[in-house]
């Protein structure tokens, strides 16, 4: 499979590339099973383009079809360990399936090779409030806001369950200011 992996959109060719964009169309439309029709045309070397996976995962995800999806995400960390939302993918996944624990191992160590990326370190912090790790889901949180801007962040937060526990500590929260090097 590793051989026939397509990385991008655009090296995608006709027809392939109308049934992608045609299946992302039918996904802005909430129409699942049409986008899924649509992927499903696509041919089977094409199957293993990156981004052909990555919507498959979506329509996967928003049928909460949870190990259909995991299986998608753990081909596409194994075809595309260099994208941070191949693990994303994975862990949202296993986090999910109630698998909150594997989670949270299987994304902490890929926080060191994307130290820029606000959605690991947020999902770190559901996943650590969720493991009761107050201390550790609040240092995640801080990072994400320092990250992906403090009030979106925090809009976020205060509106995610899996972070409800920690609602009135978030209300509060402040990040420390960035020390000079």
């Amino acid at each position: 499979m590793e051989d026939a992996l397509v990385s991008g959109l655009d090296s995608l060719s006709p027809p392939d590339i109308h049934y992608v964009n045609a299946a992302w169309g039918w996904l802005d439309l909430d129409n699942i099973a049409e986008a899924f029709a649509e992927l499903d045309r696509v041919s089977r070397p094409a199957q293993a383009n990156v981004d052909v996976l990555t919507l498959r995962w979506e329509l996967f995800a928003r049928r909460k079809q949870w190990e259909e999806a995991l299986e998608v995400a753990r081909t596409l960390v194994q075809l595309a360990p260099d994208r941070a939302d191949s693990w994303i993918k994975q862990s949202y996944g296993l986090h999910e399936l109630k698998r909150t624990q594997e989670a949270w191992d299987a994304l902490l160590p890929v926080s060191e090779h994307f130290p820029e990326i606000s959605t690991i370190a947020y999902n770190l912090a559901c996943y650590a409030c969720q493991l009761n790790q107050t201390q550790a889901s609040l240092t995640w949180l801080r990072s994400a806001m320092r990250l992906g801007g403090k009030e979106s962040v925090r809009k976020m937060a205060m509106k995610d369950a899996d972070l409800k526990a920690l609602w009135v500590q978030i209300k509060k929260l402040t990040i420390p200011a960035r020390r000079a090097a």
